[in-house]
């Protein structure tokens, strides 16, 4: 397998390969994972703890590593990999923090002389899937909560950036991780449902957990539910950021162009839908197209840029027919669209309706769309006129009255005054409708990753009625 990536010159220029695995690998990784289940599952907390702590200073550590593979592969800048690695490294440590607190309780029973516990035990193997948009965050957070749990892990690396998450792996390994305890499955992409569809059925794995499409999430969900394993999804996203009409301007618009255009709106918590008041919005969309246009283009090897190659050409253009298509139907294009290869400019578009195409696709590009509102009724109606429910933003100095349109919106994660993408490794993170089910982070996690189990001791004669 490979990726390639452009660069500002137009030429195509390979980042690198990586074996495939067979479905035959994957099963026996599988297997690997669940003979080394009984030792890690009885490593001491303080161990597991120690070895997650010591591997995100080693994260840290292997930062220039890291930089140019995200780069080479992905076409991430260095803020974007920066980014990464100190969410990845907090996420290692939050999960090694959390080992030591996976606690049981004493529930009350009816028969004298008796304990009654509830106890949260490791699961056994876990799948871990993660995408490539943002290789180091989303490949912890998949690998990080289950092996805190004292389980053990077969991660799908992605078939993007498959030496990004080889070498997080590695880092594990370095830190004192046994062998064993995770095994790397790398995958051709048309080979992709049958390893993963193998690894499901394999008798082994008790818990699976993905980050990606929600086209890929339903045919992942309807594997897992074949078997009756149980799956943490986190899917698509359409993010709205609601302007109310006292909120602080300038704030909402560099909330709005850092959440859109960022990382190229490759995020799955990207600012897709500005829903602005339509007393701001010709002053909003003059200032968002003021900092659009002053963003540079170019190679993510150099400083200056903030916009990089988005994964693929065949990215770039699916949005950019999504820019076109709205454009045909009405709207108003104020900034960008300008497309080149992989390279596509912040583009902002104005006057969106529900009869074009981005109006309800996910975008994954950087696109920030404008729709008008006349109150807060309209503006939390169109908010929640998508599938997704995974992120959201609401501006407006009145809190209270913010807060009450956060509490309508049908989305798993909202933030008052900030930016869709926000994630800290101890908050419960995921969706709602088509963004998935389940949690990432916390406590959260430790309910996904463990089983939950019920068990008494008893003494003294019984009263049996046979």
């Amino acid at each position: 397998m490979n990726k390639a990536v452009r660069d500002t010159t137009t030429t195509i220029n390979l980042a690198g390969s990586w074996k495939a695995s067979t479905v035959a690998e994957a099963k026996h990784a599988a297997n690997v994972a669940a003979s080394s289940f009984p030792r890690w599952s009885r490593t001491a907390p303080e161990q597991r703890r120690y070895i997650l702590e010591k591997a995100a200073d080693l994260l840290l550590a292997h930062r220039d590593d890291f930089v140019r593979l995200i780069a080479e592969e992905t076409g991430g800048t260095a803020a974007w990999s920066d980014l990464n690695l100190k969410l990845g490294a907090s996420i290692l440590r939050e999960a090694g923090a959390m080992a030591t607190q996976i606690t049981g309780e004493v529930v009350p029973v009816n028969k004298p002389e008796a304990i009654s516990m509830a106890l949260r035990q490791p699961c056994g193997v876990v799948l871990s899937m993660a995408p490539w948009n943002a290789p180091i965050v989303l490949a912890t957070r998949a690998l990080a909560w289950p092996l805190a749990c004292g389980n053990t892990v077969v991660f799908k690396a992605s078939e993007l950036c498959p030496q990004t998450h080889e070498l997080i792996a590695q880092v594990l390994y370095e830190a004192g991780l046994p062998q064993g305890v995770v095994g790397v499955i790398h995958n051709e992409i048309d080979h992709a449902e049958e390893i993963v569809e193998a690894l499901i059925a394999h008798p082994a794995v008790r818990r699976v957990n993905f980050t990606g499409s929600t086209r890929a999430g339903k045919v992942i969900a309807s594997i897992c539910a074949q078997h009756l394993k149980r799956s943490l999804l986190e899917l698509g996203g359409k993010a709205p950021l609601i302007v109310l009409d006292d909120a602080d301007t300038d704030e909402a618009v560099a909330a709005a162009a850092y959440g859109a255009f960022f990382h190229q709106g490759q995020i799955c918590i990207s600012t897709e839908r500005l829903i602005v008041h339509e007393d701001l919005a010709d002053d909003f969309i003059d200032a968002m197209k003021a900092r659009a246009e002053r963003m540079t283009v170019g190679d993510p090897d150099k400083p200056e840029s903030r916009i990089g190659p988005m994964i693929s050409e065949q990215a770039a253009a699916r949005v950019r027919g999504l820019i076109d298509d709205a454009v045909t139907k009405g709207a108003r294009l104020v900034a960008g669209g300008r497309h080149e290869g992989a390279w596509l400019d912040a583009t902002i578009l104005d006057g969106v309706t529900p009869n074009m195409r981005i109006y309800y696709e996910e975008t994954f590009g950087p696109v920030a769309c404008v729709i008008r509102y006349a109150d807060i009724d309209e503006a939390v109606s169109i908010a929640n006129d998508t599938e997704y429910g995974l992120a959201a933003a609401v501006f407006g100095r009145d809190v209270g009255r913010a807060l009450d349109v956060a509490r309508r919106l049908e989305t798993g994660i909202c933030h008052i005054n900030g930016t869709t993408i926000y994630d800290e490794p101890q908050m419960p993170f995921g969706g709602v409708k088509a963004s998935g089910w389940g949690r990432f982070g916390g406590r959260a996690g430790i309910d996904e990753f463990t089983e939950l189990r019920w068990i008494t001791i008893q003494s003294g004669k019984q009263d049996y009625p046979i």
